[in-house]
């Protein structure tokens, strides 16, 4: 049976039998995504479980661990300038780990490139963890957990969660999608479905928790399949979750346009509780270069699935990712996107300059744009983009949106969380104690990437 408690009590959680007394601590961090985010919550929960306490000092820790990301070349350099800081973590008797894509893109070069890392783990392993780290604790200098021959996703005993209120649920990894940019396929495998079955058990034990919103994740959560009976379509799945009682909001990311149907729209539509916010990478306005992306789809499909999106009867906000400065991506090809941007309307976008990965078709290519012409190019996205979400904010001055409260700016007096469309709001109220409640706020300003407004009472 899995165990969703947050921080706070799984420190106080008696050991696994089978796991050493370590009375250890550990130090972990996460670069890259939510799915990163929660593989960490994961890894957590096992080494809780063993007896580790956490810190966050990475210098006080017995054991170093760094949760990877290789999307971009900036994020798997950053790696290694933090490993840099603990060359004298053997003779201090501490371990380093290096968990993630970056671990099941080098491998056990990691080992030649930092020499003191002792434990390489790549997510597709992570259900080795516990024999890794008998090994580890046993004394052996060089553990790995490699290979993508997997059949199962990662569940554990027990997992931590970082967030007291909302919760992710993985229900599908790895990628079959095989775009000439990605490393995702070759450092987190082929997609495997979770079954229905558990994961609606997962959702039930959070309720149960205390927590009201979930988040389903995935490299493309919408490719999800139910491999087991009932056999629900993702759309049928979004549903069942948002009728467990206790859920009040259930979000998904990232969907892929190939597998998004009308059917997630009605479900959307048809469910308050489903949030009304979708992430859907386009990556470029231009078909040429859609095609040589391998995205399967064109930018006049793409436009179908948004004006699908816009007819909604319930307003949908939709955010996207964009890469710039492709191999071969012409000003005409750049145009295009920028044009995509008016077109589709989105609420907030996430660009990037294109980065060459190993592994990847388009890192052979010798069409590569020039860093300052991409760099240039992805200037005048973010800017167009900008003027964009500020005349799309603005439009939600004088409504009244319910908001679930997540923290507290002391220094500005506000409280702040998320409406159900995934926007910051920022708000003040004469409330002491808001933290996870849904409240309502009328908005009085906007600004590019959030709103301001007041309680109402």
């Amino acid at each position: 049976m899995l165990v969703d408690v947050p921080l706070a009590a799984l420190a106080g959680l008696p050991r696994a039998e089978s796991a050493p007394a370590s009375g250890r601590t550990f130090y972990l961090e996460t670069f890259g995504c939510q799915m990163n985010v929660h593989d960490s919550e994961k890894v957590a929960g096992v080494l809780l479980a063993r007896g580790y306490r956490p810190t966050t000092d990475p210098e006080r820790a017995d054991l170093v661990l760094y949760n990877t990301c290789s999307i971009r070349e900036k994020a798997a350099q950053k790696v290694f300038t933090h490993l840099g800081k603990f060359k004298k973590a053997p003779e201090q008797n501490r371990s380093v780990a290096v968990l993630g894509c970056v671990a099941e893109q080098e491998g056990e070069r990691i080992f030649d490139r930092a020499p003191w890392v002792s434990l390489v783990c790549g997510s597709a392993s992570y259900r080795r963890l516990p024999e890794l780290l008998d090994r580890l604790e046993a004394g052996e200098r060089r553990v790995t957990g490699l290979g993508l021959d997997v059949d199962e996703t990662f569940e554990t005993d027990v997992t931590r969660r970082d967030h007291p209120f909302r919760a992710y649920v993985t229900i599908i990894e790895g990628c079959d999608k095989h775009c000439t940019f990605c490393v995702v396929p070759s450092t987190r495998g082929p997609e495997r479905s979770r079954a229905s079955g558990p994961i609606l058990a997962e959702v039930a034990r959070l309720a149960a928790a205390g927590y009201t919103e979930v988040q389903f994740l995935g490299q493309t959560v919408d490719s999800w399949r139910d491999p087991g009976p009932p056999g629900l379509r993702f759309s049928q799945l979004l549903l069942a979750a948002a009728q467990v009682p206790g859920i009040r909001r259930v979000r998904f990311t990232t969907s892929h346009p190939r597998d998004f149907g009308p059917d997630i729209v009605r479900a959307i539509e048809d469910c308050p509780a489903i949030c009304e916010h979708v992430h859907l990478p386009v990556q470029s306005g231009s078909t040429r270069v859609l095609e040589r992306m391998r995205r399967r789809y064109t930018r006049e499909e793409y436009l179908e699935t948004i004006s699908l999106i816009r007819s909604a009867r319930r307003p949908i906000s939709l955010t996207t990712d964009i890469i710039v400065g492709f191999p071969g991506e012409t000003e005409d090809d750049f145009a295009l996107t920028l044009d995509l941007l008016e077109r589709a309307g989105y609420d907030g976008v996430f660009a990037f300059k294109y980065s060459p990965r190993p592994n990847t078709p388009a890192l052979e290519w010798s069409d590569q744009v020039p860093e300052p012409e991409k760099s240039r190019r992805l200037a005048l996205l973010l800017e167009r983009q900008r003027q964009i979400q500020i005349e799309r904010n603005r439009k939600m001055i004088g409504q009244t949106l319910e908001v679930l409260v997540d923290g507290r700016h002391e220094a500005r007096g506000q409280w702040t969380g998320r409406t159900s469309s995934n926007r910051v709001v920022n708000f003040t109220s004469p409330a002491t104690d808001l933290l996870g409640q849904y409240t309502q706020v009328a908005i009085s300003q906007a600004g590019p990437n959030s709103l301001v407004g007041e309680h109402t009472l």
